[in-house]
């Protein structure tokens, strides 16, 4: 009998899936995968209530003319320059099959979200990770020297992540602006993860492509700006036609389109519709301001809760994480008291992770965050 490709025979259950997974077996609250406990607003489901039933057939493999135009005139680009996906992981594939390949490598951020990496190595390419720098005092920081000195001839593209996660860091412009440089110098390609533009506790975070529109490819998501993950409808955003000298991004939408339409062909059309209908209602009604109050108010709960406990805890600017250090808790002995959380180690491939490093989700209800704190407080006292 034949075997799987090596690819495949590789290919093991994220962690995300299995912290859920262990949740639901041991009863225990859900503080490891990022999805909200909040209902999405009643304008995107009444939007979707009126699809379905009427507009259920395939989309164009690009997406809804309206979608794509709604969300250009939400981030400031040419709808024709959109591409919707499935979701943002989805976009990230295609990107990663449109960009690079064998004998490439792929510059990117360590700690990393998890499907960068193998998605890398599926392309054919080799991903490079450069560890950003934990300090007790001053959190997370990008180390932009050791960045410069992971270039090689070989480096094709650029990942980057703003609002980050796991970290939650959100880079300044002046760090965006020397990263910028560095892929100027080295023509490289930018691939800027932004699932979470909307979800930031300081100033707005700057969108790279502002800054490097002929080689930007911003990567975007409704489940997690309208609190619908499931819902599996995300963007990219390519760089538009002729926005260089040398015409490199001429075609380049309809290309990544190309690509595109070779995986799930489409995103589900009803839920086009309806997210096509919510985002300019979401703009006039200030739905992200009250999101962003709500989820600063239960980061504050939870990062003094853990704090209380004596962990370290590193607040982010952005995401609905938040990065803790607690060397004697481990995740797989959490999960069974009680309390599941994503450890740092997941995020590690390349580089040792810190000691008792947890990501942890408050994107849950205060009530399920009071649960955990609780749990977490008897676990701390078996400990000690």
């Amino acid at each position: 009998m034949p075997l799987l490709l090596p690819r495949a025979r590789a290919s093991q259950e994220s962690v995300f899936a299995r912290m859920s997974r262990l949740a639901a077996q041991y009863g225990a609250v859900n503080l490891g995968q990022g999805f909200p406990a909040d209902a999405p607003p009643a304008f995107l489901l009444e939007a979707a209530r009126r699809a379905v039933g009427t507009l259920d057939q395939y989309s164009p493999p690009a997406g809804l003319p309206t979608l794509r135009d709604a969300i250009g005139a939400d981030l400031g680009v040419d709808g024709a320059d959109v591409i919707v996906t499935c979701g943002a992981t989805e976009a990230l594939n295609v990107l990663a099959l449109s960009l690079y390949g064998p004998g490439d490598e792929v510059l990117m951020l360590e700690p990393v979200f998890d499907v960068y990496i193998p998605q890398a190595r599926l392309a054919g390419a080799t991903p490079v990770t450069v560890p950003m720098t934990l300090d007790e005092t001053h959190g997370w920081s990008l180390d932009l020297n050791a960045l410069r000195a992971a270039v090689t001839p070989h480096t094709r593209a650029l990942l980057l992540n703003s609002p980050y996660n796991p970290t939650g860091t959100v880079f300044s412009r002046e760090e965006l602006n020397a990263i910028v440089a560095l892929a100027r110098q080295h023509d490289l390609w930018i691939i800027s993860d932004e699932v979470y533009d909307e979800l930031y506790f300081g100033e707005k975070p700057i969108a790279v492509r502002e800054l490097a529109p002929e080689r930007t490819f911003t990567v975007g998501s409704a489940g997690k700006r309208l609190e619908a993950t499931g819902w599996r409808v995300g963007w990219i955003a390519c760089p538009p036609a002729g926005a260089d000298p040398y015409g490199a991004g001429a075609g380049v939408a309809a290309n990544v389109a190309g690509v595109r339409q070779q995986g799930s062909f489409c995103s589900p059309t009803p839920l086009q519709v309806a997210v096509a209908a919510a985002l300019p209602v979401a703009r006039a009604e200030g739905f992200y301001e009250g999101l962003r109050a709500e989820y600063r108010a239960r980061q504050d709960l939870l990062a003094g809760g853990l704090s209380g406990l004596g962990a370290t805890v590193f607040m982010p600017q952005g995401t609905y994480f938040l990065t803790a250090i607690y060397p004697r808790w481990r995740a797989e002995e959490l999960v069974e008291r009680g309390v599941a959380v994503i450890p740092g180690e997941a995020f590690y491939s390349q580089h040792p992770a810190p000691e008792g490093l947890l990501r942890v989700a408050f994107c849950k209800s205060r009530d399920e965050i009071g649960r955990a704190l609780e749990r977490l407080a008897t676990t701390t006292m078996v400990a000690t």
